[in-house]
């Protein structure tokens, strides 16, 4: 069994248009993921996900590269200190 790490992938959606491509994106990651929250924010034209993983370190890490290249989607990720 491979070490897996849980973390955190904040996402920021500025473009709406991205969103099909990003929900793409998290179905096919979707073993790893926990769970998943999205708010709206109208005022600021913008929507915020939060994605909770439980996923290898290097599935973490390409999943945030690829929502970040997305256009208008922006993403970081925090680590838990967790030991596997």
């Amino acid at each position: 069994m491979q070490e897996t790490r849980v973390a955190l992938l904040a996402i920021v959606v500025e473009n709406p248009d991205s969103v099909p491509a990003l929900n793409e994106l998290l179905h096919q990651y979707g073993p790893y993921v926990i769970g998943r929250m999205g708010l709206p924010y109208p005022k600021r034209g913008v929507n915020l996900i939060s994605v909770m993983l439980d996923a290898p370190g290097d599935a973490i890490s390409a999943l945030s590269g690829k929502v970040g290249r997305l256009e208008g989607v922006s993403s970081k990720v925090v680590y838990s200190k967790l030991e596997a």
